[in-house]
């Protein structure tokens, strides 16, 4: 495990401060922290655009020189200098695009800092890496300004133009004459402004890529990279996303553990296929009311934290309707703000017969720089506080908007849930691992 942080060679320029520059004497010190200071920056101006391209590379430079520094440690004499062992001793995993630059940074210490001939280099670049997508959403796919990559890093945009140029030439020989293909399959984009698409480098890169889910690996092989998929079949591949239950039910709800215990094999935490044994319990009233009651705890425990850490009050005699993710549109949180509009007027209107009183608690974090986000976050507490403040509805409807959601505050929210409410755009989440959790508890 590695947590790089960074430092500037020269933390202070006496020279600058004797002139009285007093604020340029730290300038390149601020600047070299801020890379590892604050992470995912707004990258909706050019400020932050730069600084977050720092950063992925930063990462994949430190811990990539790590890895060889490692290996070559491993070594002794002339061995030290053979990277024909390099993929069977280290395998870099790709989690989406945002360590992409290993490619080509890879590729740079190879052929310039260790004198490997490009194609042998290649060779391990290729066996080394591994591509995970998480994202059926095309703009959810990083694309660098080509300007901006030369800016700061022109060395590895032209070991990019290369391995692309090397790469368009396979393609061609593969498909003479269909030029269509070429264009799309380039990891250039030429139409307006000049950018990389990281994806296709990190495909192109790898000797695999790999979907989190089932459906969500067919449609990266029949739509989102149809093409790569028709030109590397073997490369494409399954693995299905998941939880631990040691997380989310020994340790936040250890008292359904216990319960479960007393009923399956002592192995079924490692062995979960075994929670079907509880199927002959489905109409045991004794284990339901026990299911009942621990769910009844939990969610006081739920309210006890909030009314000492918020000082929201909340009626545990409710069903909790829970929706946690991160905002987004196609998470749609705005759909779930229509449905309590729609609860919301069914009772002014005294529409009661047959409702269940409820809390609907959101909680997710947005983006810095996605404005709908922050939206849709304003508009949720908008809801709360026109709902929660009218009489009519109390004891009817609560809305909650829980602040700063993290793992912490997960381990409390779930175990409480009576409705967990999973409603993104078809065809749009990739795996999801929230539904998981839930499924548990």
């Amino acid at each position: 495990m590695r947590l790089w942080s960074a430092k500037a060679p020269n933390s202070f320029n006496l020279q600058f401060f004797n002139s009285g520059e007093y604020m340029q004497a730290v300038c390149d010190r601020n600047l070299a922290e801020n890379i590892s200071k604050v992470l995912y920056p707004n990258d909706n101006i050019f400020e932050g655009k730069e600084l977050r391209l720092k950063q992925e590379y930063f990462l994949v430079s430190a811990s990539l020189q790590d890895i060889i520094r490692r290996y070559k440690h491993s070594k002794a004499g002339r061995e030290k200098n053979d990277f024909e062992c390099f993929p069977d001793k280290a395998a870099i995993q790709l989690n989406d695009t945002h360590p992409s630059l290993v490619i080509p940074e890879l590729m740079r210490l190879l052929v310039d800092e260790e004198c490997l001939a490009w194609n042998k280099a290649w060779d391990i670049v290729v066996k080394t890496c591994a591509y995970t997508n998480h994202t059926l959403l095309p703009e959810a796919l990083e694309r660098w300004s080509v300007a901006l990559i030369e800016k700061l890093l022109p060395r590895h945009l032209q070991i990019i133009f290369a391995i692309n140029h090397l790469f368009l030439e396979q393609v061609k020989l593969r498909w003479p004459g269909d030029i269509d293909r070429v264009r799309r399959m380039s990891m250039v984009e030429e139409n307006g402004e000049k950018r990389i698409n990281m994806a296709f480098l990190s495909i192109v890169g790898t000797h695999a890529t790999n979907g989190v889910a089932r459906i969500h690996s067919e449609l990266l092989k029949t739509n989102v990279f149809r093409d790569f998929y028709e030109m590397f079949p073997e490369r494409f591949q399954n693995k299905t996303n998941g939880i631990t239950p040691r997380r989310w039910l020994l340790m936040c709800n250890p008292e359904l553990s216990e319960l479960l215990s007393t009923k399956l094999d002592s192995d079924w935490t490692t062995n979960l296929d075994k929670l079907q044994q509880l199927k002959k319990y489905c109409n045991d009233e004794k284990i339901i009311n026990d299911l009942m009651t621990i769910k009844l705890y939990n969610k006081t425990k739920l309210a006890t934290y909030l009314k000492a850490t918020c000082n929201i009050v909340v009626n545990v005699s409710t069903m909790f309707d829970i929706q946690v993710k991160r905002i987004h549109e196609y998470k749609r949180q705005l759909l779930n703000c229509l449905h309590i509009i729609t609860m919301y007027n069914r009772l002014k209107r005294k529409e009661t017969e047959g409702f269940v009183p409820r809390t609907v608690m959101i909680e997710g974090k947005a983006a810095p720089g996605y404005h709908v986000a922050k939206l849709i976050i304003k508009l949720v507490n908008n809801i709360a506080n026109v709902v929660n403040n009218d009489p009519q509805t109390s004891g009817w409807l609560q809305v909650v908007f829980l602040e700063n959601y993290r793992v912490s505050l997960a381990e409390k929210i779930v175990p409480a849930a009576d409705l967990s409410e999973q409603i993104s755009t078809a065809g749009t989440e990739a795996s999801g691992t929230g539904n998981m959790k839930f499924m548990l508890e």
